[in-house]
């Protein structure tokens, strides 16, 4: 029987574990802070319950626009303590289920820390296994191991977080109060998140960004959508601007920009990347490979350079999503253990910014077409003209759909939208089976929905035999 360890216990770790289980191996999963890990502990699965309580926050908010009101709705108060005390229950319950699943499968699950042991000879990998709250470890030879290790926030040398008033993601949920006002140092995907979230809460937020918009790795339309959002919905937004360092006050905090500028506010939350744990695990002694920023580098496959060893998740640096984590992972043990395989494919990965409305991502992107690297024929259609949207009292957001310019072979989609992340699908299936912007036009659809602009999008892109 093949004996497999999976150090870290988050999508990437518990998804591979279930697959290698299913295929007859001996496996153990090895995580420190509970099955799922970061990921459903601390990370996505907290931000997003967080998001759903704002989420209700602006619906109730805006009920009167649909001509509902009892004339308490715009009062709507955000009990913080309620909020968080839902977001850590979800968080306990979702580890449980997974552990179950992972106990149910026969797979052994350590609370505890693993490193890689000696390099000896042979086809086994020696892992140092410590269980939690004891001192003595155990050695385990297994013929492959899985690095899924995930990362942790990136800390800056002059704005490092406390707990209280400078805090990273992972500690907004232990305040007992909204921030009064809240400077979020970073404007990715994490802090254009928070920032959404807290602005539909009330709080009065500032955001910082490095770059000339928000977002600046995502769509330009769509980045730019949804900044005009922020900035309407009263979100101070300073472009072009980076911090330098974060001092706590008596009652608050002062960030300091590297221009001079000095802002003050009540909290400041660090959403300036990660890094990925890695330290501690003897990679490099083993020999392991670690590239740029100490990321695991791997192969499609999830291979590092050693035979025997995989990487995936957060911790190869591949993309930071959970399902590509999970799929990494899933891939590293087909692999592994001889099955059929198809390597990873990031050109079908669909991504989606939780911020309201949602932007949702797949295939190619804008700069892909205007630098010239994909040719592409590209329509826009706001949401403005949709009937679904209008009865919703949906006024922002758009579908953005590309085509191959002979084929009509549909090869990426952009779509900022409530529910995006739901409505991204059709494309994405579109583009992972290269179905053809007729076959989508051709499509019935809801009358009304949404989603109807999807197909009119299709039917915008169609050729006819007299163009």
């Amino acid at each position: 029987m093949t004996r497999i360890v999976v150090i870290g216990g988050g999508p990437a770790g518990y998804e591979a574990a279930l697959v290698a289980a299913q295929l007859g191996a001996e496996v153990t999963v090895v995580e420190r802070d509970g099955a799922g890990g970061a990921c459903v502990l601390s990370d996505c699965v907290p931000s997003k319950t967080f998001i759903a309580s704002a989420n209700a926050v602006t619906a109730v908010r805006s009920a009167e626009m649909l001509g509902v009101s009892d004339g308490d709705l715009a009062d709507a108060a955000v009990n913080i303590r309620a909020v968080h005390q839902r977001v850590k229950r979800l968080a306990r319950a979702q580890s449980a289920d997974i552990n179950a699943k992972l106990v149910k499968a026969g797979i052994e699950v350590v609370a505890g820390t693993a490193r890689l042991g000696e390099d000896t000879l042979g086809h086994t990998h020696q892992v140092v296994i410590t269980p939690e709250g004891s001192g003595e470890s155990y050695i385990v030879d297994a013929d492959t191991v899985l690095l899924a290790t995930g990362a942790t926030p990136r800390i800056l040398p002059n704005a490092r977080p406390d707990g209280e008033r400078i805090l990273t993601w992972r500690q907004v949920y232990d305040l007992d109060e909204l921030p009064e006002k809240l400077i979020v140092i970073g404007s990715g995907v994490t802090g254009a998140e928070f920032a959404s979230a807290y602005l539909a809460m009330g709080v009065d937020v500032t955001l910082v960004s490095s770059r000339d918009r928000v977002m600046p790795h995502e769509d330009a339309d769509a980045a730019m959508a949804i900044e005009r959002v922020f900035r309407s919905r009263g979100m101070t937004i300073l472009s072009n601007s980076r911090a330098e360092a974060v001092r706590r006050t008596r009652d608050g905090v002062v960030v300091e920009l590297v221009d001079g500028r000095l802002i003050e506010g009540s909290h400041a939350l660090m959403t300036v990347g990660s890094i990925p744990n890695t330290a501690g695990l003897g990679l490099e002694e083993y020999g392991v490979k670690l590239g740029r920023g100490g990321f695991v580098e791997t192969d499609r496959v999830s291979r590092t350079n050693v035979a025997g060893i995989y990487a995936a998740g957060d911790c190869t640096g591949v993309l930071m999503l959970a399902s590509v984590a999970a799929m990494q992972g899933r891939i590293a043990m087909w692999h592994s253990l001889g099955e059929a395989v198809t390597p990873l494919r990031l050109q079908i990965v669909a991504a989606n910014v939780f911020t309201d409305p949602e932007l949702a991502t797949v295939g190619i992107t804008q700069r892909d077409v205007d630098t010239g690297r994909v040719p592409a024929r590209v329509v826009m259609l706001p949401l403005s003209g949709n009937p679904r949207a209008k009865m919703d009292a949906v006024e922002d957001g758009f579908v953005k759909l590309f085509c191959r310019p002979t084929t009509g072979t549909v090869i990426g989609g952009v779509v900022v939208a409530p529910k995006a992340s739901e409505l991204i699908l059709p494309i994405s299936l579109a583009v992972q089976h290269h179905l053809t912007v007729d076959q989508l036009a051709q499509t019935i659809t809801i009358y009304p929905s949404l989603s109807g602009s999807l197909a009119e999008a299709g039917r915008q892109l169609m050729r006819y035999e007299f163009d």
